[in-house]
């Protein structure tokens, strides 16, 4: 059989009045098109383009998303226009496959980073105008996943480590957790191998008996639901590798001590009857406090709906049960998929729309982001949410993410209340303005005229929404700051030279000297000079020579065309300058290997931070510079590592062997025992490169009684 037959065949099931031909007419588009191309696997092109529109037939989005998912890479990697494919097929079709496209032509000087965020971005900005775009991405990325074992191993880690971050959270979001399973399943194996492996080895182990175990448990359950009259299925299923992993990362557990591997689901008819079956089950066996989530009464962003309730079976396990409707149940496997509202030419409703409306907001917080890590970052926060529910005293539903605070909540009304929080009050009692709200909160925001926004805010706030406006506002203060501090060093230094800096700026001297350094005002280079970015004897020098040629001494606020790497210090290179003191960020420890960035501070060099690093993502991104790590670096660097352990007989002394083995110099350890003969150990050490790094780590994971090991921040 043809294999766009077979799609022909559910496209049509799912609606019987679907234009076929249509679906039949971008394939043969799409055939033409990629001719003589082959992927990786060495198949032809079109292979791949036929597995993304089967995954979206399957979930059963209509004909439109199927046609375009056939030519989602027609603009990208073929000679096609986006005009071409509007003239063929219409309007619809081609707005979704320019969504999907993923921007190709950026200027040369966009790093990795850069043009990983200017193709997110684009990406968010179509999914608000049309959901269905990121579905088509979503199928794409779930494909290429499969696929992946083609790549070279380094590709491997991006991409795995991109789906991670990116897409899997999006489909999280979107409800769609089969999906969602499937990339974190494939990008696990592949960013963290041996952990998978363990994981993986560990549940096989004992599957045969956890088996019988399921079975006995489910029977238990359905002959007692049966006895009160409840008809039900119930099955049991393994937790995901994934979260099982995520789980022991997060609350520092070993596997052992993971008593929810298996997850049990009761589907029954009504809502009245998900309450009715929750109460057998805690007449049944012991409910664990706070281990009970209201999902039906209070639903996620996603429209997800059940009930989570975690109890204690008399052999003494722990198990978790998800009791739901089928209808609940439809949502909870295909997220929107399941309340697809659009029909042949149609938009999407109202209440799709409202459900979505994180999409906008996601948004609108980045409208004003320049910086790509930032942008990144960002979105992370949005895509991670583990949501409250809290009111405002009218009764208003405010969703927050796990952890936010009465300034998320002011934020989340308007800036204005945000800026001008000076208190809260929560169920009626004063509370301070780091308090971590929880579900069912009535919060009432305390304003007061003239208040302002505290830097300290960012150490506690959780939305981005909040962060982004109070770093907006650091940020014009800062300027502010700078333009006074930089004209009054500029002044200075420009009447040691004979030089009236007054009567410069006015003639327009100065803005052809701004133009040169890359600024587009005069106020841009004076501010640089405050921020310590340039020197008022840089501009002297520059005025006195009338030279044209660009400088090279100096940091510049942006860089359009190639950048010299300069003088290095401590194994790091500097964009553009040179004969500068480098410190490393004793919060994150950065080694080489590790992505990095650097932050001018007045009077104090650059100090280097991990990308990933809290505070670095703290601080003001004018004062962020472009380093990298030299390849001729020899020094050594220090980190910090974690080890988690049962304790027996000489433990240290083969974990320190360990690190001996692969070559680094321990500075300092620490050692304890803590409940059930549990060791934890922590050790300074220092390496030549993460890759040092990670061959410690691999040595000690190889010793018998160690659960995990981990970078820890120091």
């Amino acid at each position: 059989m043809d294999p766009i037959e077979n799609i022909i065949s559910k496209v049509s099931h799912n609606n019987q009045k679907t234009d076929t031909e249509m679906v039949k007419r971008t394939y043969a588009f799409a055939q033409k098109a990629h001719e003589g191309q082959k992927r990786l696997s060495g198949e032809p092109y079109v292979s791949h383009l036929v597995s993304v529109a089967e995954i979206l037939a399957d979930m059963n989005l209509d004909a439109a998303s199927v046609a375009a998912g056939l030519l989602h890479d027609v603009i990208e990697l073929t000679p096609v226009t986006e005009a071409e494919i509007k003239t063929e097929f219409g309007e619809e079709i081609s707005r979704l496959v320019s969504g999907v496209t993923k921007l190709g032509a950026l200027p040369l000087p966009s790093s990795n980073k850069h043009r990983q965020a200017e193709s997110i971005r684009k990406m968010i900005l179509a999914m608000a105008d049309d959901i269905r775009v990121i579905l088509i991405k979503l199928a794409d990325r779930l494909h290429n996943m499969r696929t992946i074992d083609f790549h070279k191993p380094t590709r491997r880690v991006e991409i795995a480590h991109e789906t991670l971050d990116i897409y899997s959270p999006i489909a999280a979001r979107l409800g769609i957790y089969w999906i969602k399973n499937e990339l974190d399943l494939i990008a696990f194996k592949h960013t963290l191998p041996d952990a998978y492996a363990d994981i993986h080895n560990r549940i096989n182990k004992e599957r045969s008996e956890r088996d019988k175990y399921v079975v006995r448990i489910r029977h238990q359950l359905q002959e007692k639901l049966s006895a009160e009259g409840l008809t039900c299925e119930i099955t049991g299923r393994y937790k995901n590798y994934y979260s099982i992993y995520s789980k022991m990362m997060s609350q520092d557990l070993p596997f052992e001590e993971i008593y929810d591997i298996i997850a049990f689901r009761v589907i029954v008819d009504t809502i009245p009857q998900c309450y009715e079956v929750l109460g057998h089950v805690h007449a049944m066996w012991k409910p664990i406090p706070k281990k009970f989530k209201d999902y039906i009464g209070f639903p996620k962003a996603n429209m997800y709906q059940s009930l989570h309730t975690t109890v204690i079976v008399p052999s003494g396990e722990r198990i978790e049960i998800q009791i739901r409707t089928w209808e609940m149940d439809a949502v909870a496997r295909s997220g929107i998929a399941a309340h697809w509202s659009y029909k042949e030419g149609k938009a999407q409703d109202e209440a799709t729309t409202r459900l979505f409306g994180w999409i906008q907001n996601l948004v609108e917080n980045q409208a004003t982001v320049q910086d790509p890590n930032e942008f990144l970052d960002n979105v992370r926060i949005d895509l991670f949410p583990d949501e409250v529910y809290v009111f405002t005293p009218n009764g208003q539903i405010k969703t927050l993410p796990k952890g936010a605070t009465p300034v998320d909540f002011a934020y989340s009304i308007h800036t204005e209340v945000g800026h001008q929080c000076t208190g809260a009050k929560v169920d009626g009692r004063m509370v301070p303005i780091h308090h971590k709200l929880k579900t069912g909160n009535i919060v009432e925001i305390l304003t007061t005229k003239g208040q302002h926004p505290s830097k300290d805010w960012l150490n506690f706030v959780k939305t981005v929404k909040a962060r982004s406006r109070i770093r907006q506002w650091i940020k014009i203060q800062d300027s502010e700051r700078s333009l006074s501090l930089g004209r009054e060093m500029c002044e200075k230094v420009f009447r040691k030279h004979r030089l009236n800096f007054n009567a410069l700026a006015k003639s327009g001297e100065l803005a052809n000297i701004a133009e040169r350094f890359g600024f587009k005002e005069v106020n841009d280079l004076i501010v640089s000079v405050g921020y310590g970015k340039l020197t008022a004897l840089q501009i002297v020098r520059k005025l006195e020579a009338g030279k044209e040629a660009e400088p090279t001494d100096f940091i510049p606020a942006k860089r359009t065309g190639d950048t010299k790497k300069r003088k290095e210090r401590s194994g790091v290179l500097v964009e553009g300058i040179d004969d500068i003191l480098i410190k490393f960020g004793k919060c994150c420890q950065p080694v080489p290997g590790d992505p990095i960035t650097g932050y001018i501070t007045r009077g104090a060099g650059v100090t280097i931070h991990r990308r990933s690093c809290v505070n670095a993502l703290k601080m003001n991104p004018d004062r962020r510079i472009d380093v990298s790590w030299s390849s001729r670096a020899t020094e050594t660097y220090p980190a910090k590592i974690e080890v988690v352990a049962n304790d027996r007989v000489g433990l240290l002394a083969d974990i320190a062997a360990s690190i001996s083995k692969a070559g680094a110099n321990i500075l300092s350890a620490d050692s304890k025992v803590a409940g059930s003969h549990r060791a934890l150990l922590s050790f300074t050490i220092t390496v030549k490169n993460k890759a040092q790094l990670e061959s410690v780590v691999a040595e000690i994971k190889r010793i018998r009684p160690v659960n995990s090991v981990r970078r820890a921040e120091a």
